[in-house]
């Protein structure tokens, strides 16, 4: 195929995309003046309204992914689009949900969903309005009052959820979200998440060490090598229909036969992270 035919395809691609990453590499610099590489020659695109699950060991780099998505720090080579536009600065269409809260301790559940209508220009009543029914749909209609401190891990996670989409970002960027619940907690949190991206299906990114919730809730699950330089190996499509219950389709025979598939190639990457990182 002609260059220019190519080159034609991928920059069509990259704009039906809400984000692209092409061939992206990630390295920093240490404090010896040497550099260690992150990431390498990363390809991957998420289109508007799919949900991709990134799973891969310990310190590969999946973090960084999002961060870079964000535009929390730059490509060291490579391109970034978000919506067919390159990425240079902060991506103001992306909400990101961190794995620790970022709740405001002396803040209510509903003035921490409101601050980020309150901090763009929005009247304190209208934000306060709109903050309480999105605690509703997170099913904390009466929880407004509560500080971080009397909420539950779940809770904290759901007041956190909703001040992310409050915003109403086109991209959501979740960083093992649900890693520190317990094991119930996590798949009412996933049902809940369903419920709310199928309402309004943005693009979603959602980074995870746990692989049956990457088929659960996604459409795409990637999987990265152990670092350093870590690349994406692996990109499956999850053939299961939606709606989904998180408990119901993982009887599903089509659910294990593909998190067989997957496992053969992410254990071997699992083992060698486990061994670099000295088993901790």
């Amino acid at each position: 195929m002609p260059a220019n035919v190519t080159a034609t395809a991928q920059r069509n691609a990259q704009a039906t995309s809400a984000v692209a990453l092409a061939g992206v590499d990630v390295a920093f610099r240490l404090a010896d003046g040497g550099s260690y590489k992150a990431i390498e020659r990363a390809t991957l695109e998420v289109a508007d309204g799919e949900f991709v699950a990134i799973v891969g060991p310990t310190g590969c780099g999946k973090s960084t992914l999002l961060n870079i998505a964000a535009g929390l720090i730059g490509p060291s080579a490579g391109r970034v689009d978000i919506f067919g536009a390159q990425l240079n600065t902060l991506n103001r269409q992306a909400g990101y949900l961190f794995q620790a809260d970022a709740l405001f301790p002396w803040k209510t559940a509903i003035e921490n969903v409101a601050i980020g209508l309150e901090t763009t220009g929005t009247p304190q009543q209208e934000a306060r309005e709109r903050a309480q029914g999105w605690l509703v749909r997170v099913g904390l209609g009466s929880f407004g009052d509560r500080y971080p401190h009397m909420l539950s891990g779940g809770q904290r996670k759901r007041v956190g959820l909703a001040q992310v989409l409050i915003r109403d970002p086109k991209i959501l960027l979740m960083d093992e979200p649900f890693g520190p619940l317990d094991a119930q907690t996590r798949q009412i949190m996933g049902n809940q998440l369903l419920d709310l991206w199928s309402a309004d299906r943005k693009a979603v990114m959602f980074v995870t060490h746990d692989l049956e919730e990457a088929i659960a809730l996604s459409d795409r699950v990637v999987i990265m090598s152990a670092g350093p330089a870590a690349r994406i190996i692996g990109d499956w499509r999850v053939p299961l229909a939606r709606p989904r219950d998180i408990a119901e389709v993982k009887l599903d025979s089509a659910f294990h036969g593909l998190h067989r598939e997957i496992w053969q190639v992410l254990k071997s990457e699992v083992l060698k992270g486990y061994a670099q990182t000295g088993g901790g």
